[in-house]
């Protein structure tokens, strides 16, 4: 028995939301954690943070960017279809306390997993503000979700097609000079996140980012999440996904996510040529 496919929906250039119906994981899930999934008994694990979840539906809503042939072949599925496994919560959630002024900054497809963490912080009572940032207004995703949440959301593009002009970290660099701000969770590409601990770091300001390395069995038996954190090997699906941003080796973790980059490459090319022959 798979996991149906309830809704499908296109929220920007090769980025697509799927709401899936798994109550057990709906009910248990927390900020911060994430889920893996196959589409077929053949497929490929592909690890994605949960967006949202309804515990009394019974589904999940998972955003995911269309980036390798796994990917695309999950992009390719509509309501009625069944994902053919999907293990989790997975991951350490996010901790959450009542702490005063926090600052989330979404990147990109990061805005997604940065969505259910400014939830909960503002469930238990913190002034939350937000940045979400994309390179476009087109490519803008959570716009709506995050306004609903955040006491203020602040809205940059890299070509100023919308809000400001620029990017997360212009708007979150004023953002701490002018409030009392007591924590910065930070997620989306990794360029990003190192550079928001960048500018966070200048003030001591404490940050978490959400790691998205190679990921393969989602136990911490294969290894092949390994970073760096504070000089020591941590393995992300076990003992993150968030980490002090602060402590990350961003260098090697950048390096470690280009490891694969030409097979990958090469496996897409040939599930398009494959597609298309059979379109």
């Amino acid at each position: 028995m798979g996991y149906p496919i309830l809704a499908r929906e296109v929220l920007a250039d090769r980025v697509k939301k799927l709401v899936v119906s798994a109550p057990l994981i709906a009910k248990k899930r927390r900020a911060g954690q994430f889920i893996i999934l196959r589409t077929t008994d053949a497929g490929e694990r592909i690890p994605l943070t949960i967006a949202d979840a309804d515990a009394v539906a019974g589904t999940l809503t998972l955003i995911f960017q269309e980036v390798g042939k796994s990917t695309f072949e999950l992009g390719e599925m509509y309501p009625g279809q069944e994902l053919a496994d999907l293990c989790g919560p997975l991951g350490k959630p996010t901790h959450i306390e009542q702490k005063g002024t926090v600052v989330v900054v979404g990147g990109g497809i990061g805005v997604a997993p940065v969505h259910p963490i400014a939830q909960a912080m503002k469930q238990i009572g913190n002034t939350v503000l937000g940045i979400i940032g994309a390179r476009t207004k087109e490519l803008l995703i959570m716009e709506a979700e995050m306004a609903k949440i955040c006491d203020k959301l602040y809205i940059t593009t890299d070509d100023g097609s919308y809000g400001t002009h620029g990017f997360v970290t212009d708007v979150l660099r004023v953002l701490i000079a002018e409030n009392d701000v007591k924590e910065v969770v930070a997620i989306g590409p990794v360029p990003m996140m190192n550079a928001c601990c960048k500018v966070t770091l200048e003030t001591n300001t404490p940050t978490l980012v959400s790691l998205n390395p190679i990921m393969v069995d989602g136990t911490g038996m294969c290894g092949a999440c390994r970073v760096t954190v504070g000089g020591r090997t941590r393995f992300v699906c076990v003992d993150g996904p968030e980490f002090n941003g602060h402590e990350v080796d961003f260098k090697e973790l950048m390096l470690r996510q280009r490891q694969y980059l030409p097979q990958e490459q090469e496996s897409l090319t040939m599930y398009r040529s494959h597609h298309q022959q059979h379109a």
